[in-house]
C-alpha cells in the first residue's frame, strides 16, 4: 500500500471531495481519482459512495480513516524526531472570535515569533459553528471558542475556563455606581453589540429571550476594540467579556454596570479534533496558548 495514496484518501475524506483534495495537494482531479481507485482495488472494498457528484465514506471507509490517521501520525512523528525544537517549522491555522484574535496578535504573537521564527501562523475569525465545521474538514488546526460550554467525543478540549461578562458604559454614565440595576432599567438605552447570532452574542440574546426581552442595538460590529472605544466616548452600552474591557476599566475610561438579573455563562475553550496529528510545532503552539491566553497567565 502506497503511503501517498493513503494520505490522498485522508484529504478526500476530510475535505469531502476530490476537487478540494486536488487543490490542496497540487494534483489533478484525475490523479486523485486514480489514487483512490488504486487503494480501493488493493483493499478490495469501496471506500466512497458516489451519488450525484457527492461523495460519502462507506463503513469500510470510516474504518480505514481511523487507521490512516494513525499511519500518517507515526510517519510524521518519525520525521519530526530528527528535528531539534529550535529548528521547528510548519504552518498552523488558528480560528478564533475577533476579540481573541486581536488579543493574541497584539499581546503575544511577536513573542511567539521570536521563539519559533520558522513557524508560520494563519489567523481566521469565525462563528463557533463554522469553527467546528472547519475542524471536521481539517481546515483548521485548533480553534478557540467564546460560547456555551461545548463537549463532543470527536474533539479534545486542551484548555478551558469560564469567563466573566459585564454590561459596560463610559465612566461618566448616569448608571455608573448605581446599585441593583435590572436589565429593564437599561434595555431602552442605545446599545452597541457584536454581530447577531455569533458566539457570546447568541448566548446573550437567548438569555434575554428567556426573560421575554429583546435589545435592538444601534450598531453591530465584530471588532471589540471599536466597541470599547465607542462606548468610552459615548452614552452607548455594551455587554462584553471582562478580558476585552479590563484595560479600559483599569484606566478609568469604562465602568461595569451593577445589573443583577442577567447572568450568561460563557466559556473560553481551546479545542482540536481527536484525529488531528499533533506535530511538535502544533504542540508548542497549544502549550503557548494554554500558558498565555488562559487565566493561569
Amino acid at each position: 500500500m502506497e503511503l501517498r495514496n493513503l494520505i490522498t484518501f485522508t484529504h478526500v475524506a476530510e475535505l469531502g471531495g476530490f476537487t478540494k483534495a486536488a487543490e490542496l495537494l497540487g494534483y489533478s482531479q484525475s490523479t486523485i481519482s486514480f489514487q483512490i481507485k488504486q487503494l480501493e482495488e488493493e483493499l478490495g472494498c469501496l471506500l466512497f459512495e458516489r451519488i450525484n457528484h457527492t461523495i460519502t465514506l462507506t463503513e469500510r471507509g470510516h474504518e480505514l480513516l481511523t487507521y490512516a490517521h494513525q499511519v500518517r501520525a507515526i510517519t510524521e512523528e518519525f520525521k519530526e524526531s530528527l528535528t531539534k525544537e529550535e529548528d521547528l517549522s510548519g504552518h498552523i491555522h488558528i480560528v478564533t472570535p475577533d476579540s481573541v484574535c486581536d488579543e493574541m496578535i497584539n499581546s503575544h504573537y511577536i513573542d511567539f515569533h521570536r521563539k519559533y521564527p520558522n513557524i508560520s501562523i494563519k489567523f481566521t475569525t469565525a462563528d463557533t459553528l463554522v469553527m467546528f465545521d472547519m475542524l471536521d474538514h481539517n481546515e483548521a488546526d485548533i480553534i478557540i471558542t467564546l460560547d456555551n460550554h461545548s463537549y463532543n467525543k470527536d474533539y479534545i478540549i486542551a484548555k478551558e475556563e469560564p469567563l466573566s461578562m459585564h454590561f459596560v458604559a463610559r465612566a461618566g454614565s448616569k448608571f455608573a455606581g448605581v446599585k441593583g440595576l435590572s436589565v429593564q432599567d437599561i434595555i431602552n438605552e442605545p446599545f452597541i453589540l457584536t454581530e447577531y447570532g455569533q458566539g457570546y452574542r447568541r448566548v446573550f440574546d437567548k438569555e434575554l429571550a428567556r426573560k421575554s426581552l429583546e435589545i435592538t442595538p444601534v450598531l453591530e460590529i465584530g471588532r471589540t476594540d471599536i466597541i470599547t472605544k465607542t462606548v468610552a466616548n459615548s452614552d452607548m452600552i455594551s455587554f462584553l467579556p471582562d478580558f476585552v474591557t479590563k484595560d479600559w476599566i483599569d484606566a478609568g475610561a469604562l465602568c461595569y454596570l451593577d445589573v443583577c438579573d442577567m447572568k450568561s455563562e460563557i466559556w473560553k475553550q481551546l479545542i482540536y479534533h481527536k484525529n488531528k496529528w499533533i506535530s511538535k510545532s502544533l504542540k508548542v503552539m497549544i502549550d503557548y496558548i494554554k500558558e498565555k491566553e488562559f487565566s493561569s497567565r
